[in-house]
């Protein structure tokens, strides 16, 4: 029984990888990412593609709602899909959309790897977060709110979304922590992708001290400053090596 569960795992896992790698192979074939990160071509492209947004708003906000989901599941990091969704939609549609797909995508994500790789991931990081852990233990929910709301100390975005398999936090608290704990870096990350529109309709050329100047990207900025330092704090006296 044992050995039938274990095979299932591999072939399972080995279907997953099969689907990740299929994915960024068909990102790679159809989209050249010089371009998609290029100002010029943002720039150039910006009339068509809110064009395209104002028209389609419904069918967009699904799309990019599904996406962020499975990028969590294909274990993306997130900054740049959130400064494009920023961009398109705007601070509290964007903020919506991922704030929603991302607290989804991460549960959905941590529930297939505690079904299916608890013991890979006990292996992999019990040791390096065993400290940790006793935080977790005592209260999950809050401890691992404030965790989500400090980036993870560092911690890569898709580690955060199955490291609760290593206490086994129950679905309600996971979904609840997340939410809260990511609801301030994703809101002013996406206000940050928000200003670029404004950049491009107020500057001919992208140059360091009008993007500066301007609210729409000193204020987010400030913003994240400020969460960084609280998250510091937080860090410094709540989660002490």
């Amino acid at each position: 029984m044992n050995s039938k569960s274990s095979n299932f795992k591999i072939y399972l896992g080995a279907a997953y990888l099969v689907v990740l790698l299929t994915a960024i192979y068909f990102l790679l074939s159809n989209f050249s990412l010089s371009n998609l990160s290029s100002y010029d071509f943002i720039k150039e492209n910006r009339g068509l593609i809110l064009k395209y947004k104002d028209n389609n708003i419904f069918f967009l906000t699904i799309l990019f709602f599904i996406i962020t989901i499975f990028l969590n599941l294909l274990l993306c990091p997130m900054l740049i899909p959130t400064l494009v969704i920023g961009f398109i939609f705007g601070k509290w549609h964007g903020t919506l959309i991922l704030i929603i797909g991302n607290t989804l995508g991460g549960f959905l994500l941590y529930r297939l790897t505690k079904t299916f790789f608890s013991d890979l991931i006990e292996k992999k990081f019990k040791e390096k977060f065993s400290k940790f852990i006793d935080f977790f233990n005592k209260n999950d929910l809050l401890y691992f709110m404030c965790f989500r709301f400090i980036g993870g100390g560092g911690t890569p975005f898709p580690v955060q979304n199955i490291l609760p398999v290593l206490f086994n936090m129950s679905a309600k608290n996971y979904i609840i922590a997340t939410f809260l704990g990511i609801l301030p870096t994703t809101f002013v990350t996406v206000a940050l992708g928000s200003g670029i529109e404004k950049i491009i309709d107020q500057n001919d050329e992208l140059s360091f001290l009008p993007v500066i100047q301007s609210p729409e990207i000193y204020i987010p900025i400030t913003a994240f400053f400020l969460i960084l330092i609280i998250a510091f704090t937080i860090k410094k006296f709540y989660f002490k090596q």
